[in-house]
């Protein structure tokens, strides 16, 4: 075993609920409960961050002008200044708003958490969230009327929402080994849409009583989520005076990080010709342990890094352009000639985030049986871009087509983009350049997913914008989104099945690869 105090010479103590229920503390309880309970904490936190983003998306079609003002019985004039002709723009700058700091925040949350108890900083996220989430809402007793101030309070509350995925994966990374990776990331990662489900429920079941009980409601279950992070959460095994097994311990020196553990968004070595990249830090790390930084333009140079994070950038610009443009898309399409209801519209939504969380696990799974991230992520892109297309020419012929349409696109979608921002991320510190370098680690990680931030905050804003020239130019946008993540994962599909052959396995692809 390593030698705790040789990556973390100041740990953080036990959560203070190991003081009020002692039986929490080892030898009580085993390692195997730790493990699930931090599954468990960091999945209802991160879920509860994706369900106190939902509700701007719910609420869409009750701010902006009415998608059917000839209707007699049309009771929703919207809510200025969102509900002119030019409404859906504003709309796409408060998700710009949002997704831009958020992108921005990302940026520097993993530094500041090389500094701060994970547990703590996540607390102060959550809270932060809270806040920002109910102070959108308050707008609707306020009678605010102010595009500033809801800007404003988008641009905040996206600074404190940064704060959460580097600290939930930083905190997976220190109990979890590679075995498995894939299928645990990818049941684990279902907190993304099983957070946009209940959010989605949630926010559309309280419309009738006024728009702003759509924030308050997620605003209280983030605060409640919060409490059990800051009494219970366990950053690291060392914290508690558990190890983990010897062979989990060998798979993640370079992903372990120390008790603050910062993140674990690393993409495996894919190609031996390449080494010259991995020499970019070997005269940087000591016996494969070394809290140097690295320069951003080296992080960049990394085997595999570039790919994945523009493959990233366009994955998250169809995921959230979904997240937060759907329900008004529902709302504004009719379905079987119908128009359906602002709160049908937005329960409706929450299967394609159901057929996220069936994605997000089978790619996981997959791509361990196969022991190919990169393929797998190309084939559900690939397929994805004809789900697509059925679903605008078909979807709106009954409610049935609605629904598996919808289904099968968030499956596809969100199968990559779920492996992407988990396994794969996971597994980038095996590189022998940056083991046990948590200051490599934490650049790398800002750079995966602050380069997805800035497409998940690209897409929402120019889907405001195309939306009035017509839902086919959005459809064409995220279509040619899906086929360029596609491109950019051939070469890296092209070694992984290289590798794979010199290995002995998938000959039968021997005539693609040659």
């Amino acid at each position: 075993m390593k030698d705790p105090t040789t990556l973390t010479p100041d740990p953080p103590s036990p959560p203070p609920g190991f003081s009020l229920f002692p039986t929490l503390n080892p030898p009580q309880k085993t390692l195997t409960f730790h493990k699930i309970s931090t599954l468990l904490i960091t999945f209802l936190a991160y879920a509860a961050f994706h369900a106190s983003r939902k509700p701007p998306s719910i609420v869409k079609s009750l701010l902006g002008p009415d998608p059917n003002p000839s209707n007699p019985t049309s009771t929703s004039g919207g809510w200025p200044p969102f509900n002119s002709a030019q409404g859906a723009h504003r709309l796409g700058e408060l998700d710009l708003a949002f997704l831009s700091s958020y992108a921005i925040g990302m940026y520097f949350s993993g530094h500041l958490g090389d500094r701060i108890d994970l547990r703590v900083f996540l607390t102060i996220g959550m809270i932060g969230s809270a806040v920002f989430t109910l102070l959108f809402g308050l707008g609707f007793w306020l009678d605010v009327h102010l595009l500033a101030y809801f800007v404003m309070v988008q641009i905040c509350c996206g600074v404190f929402q940064s704060i959460g995925w580097p600290c939930v994966v930083a905190v997976m990374g220190n109990w979890f080994g590679k075995s498995k990776r894939g299928l645990i990331m990818g049941v684990w990662n279902s907190h993304t849409s099983v957070g946009n489900i209940v959010g989605s429920i949630v926010a559309s079941s309280v419309l009738g009583f006024g728009w702003g009980w759509a924030f308050v409601l997620p605003a209280i279950l983030i605060l409640i989520v919060a409490v059990i992070v800051f009494l219970f959460l366990v950053v690291n095994p060392e914290t508690i005076g558990l190890e983990l097994p010897q062979d989990d311990d060998e798979e993640e020196q370079g992903v372990e990080t120390g008790t603050e553990g910062m993140s674990l968004v690393n993409l495996r070595k894919v190609e031996s010709e390449e080494g010259g990249d991995d020499e970019l830090l070997a005269e940087s790390c000591s016996d494969g342990v070394s809290s140097g930084a690295i320069g951003f333009l080296e992080a960049w140079r990394l085997p595999g890094v570039a790919p994945f994070a523009f493959c990233l950038f366009f994955s998250k610009l169809v995921a959230y352009t979904f997240l937060y443009w759907l329900p008004f898309y529902i709302r504004h399409t009719a379905v079987a000639g119908v128009h359906l209801s602002h709160k049908t519209a937005g329960i409706l939504s929450t299967v394609f985030d159901i057929g996220g969380v069936i994605g997000g696990i089978l790619a996981g799974y997959i791509s361990d049986l196969i022991e190919a991230r990169a393929v797998t992520s190309i084939v559900f892109l690939t397929l994805s871009v004809p789900a697509l297309i059925f679903y605008r020419l078909y979807g709106s012929i009954s409610m049935f087509s609605n629904v598996f349409l919808m289904f099968l696109s968030g499956l596809l979608v969100n199968g990559p983009y779920a492996l992407i921002t988990t396994a794969v991320a996971a597994d980038l510190g095996t590189q022998s350049s940056i083991k046990g370098n948590s200051r490599a680690l934490a650049t790398v990680s800002a750079i995966i997913d602050g380069t997805g931030s800035v497409g998940a905050a690209l897409g929402p804003l120019l889907a405001g914008y195309i939306s009035t020239r017509g839902w086919n130019s959005v459809f064409f946008m995220l279509i040619l989104s899906l086929s360029i993540a596609g491109l950019l994962l051939i070469r890296v599909v092209r070694t992984e099945i290289k590798r794979k052959l010199n290995e002995g396995k998938w000959l039968r692809f021997s005539a693609i690869a040659h």
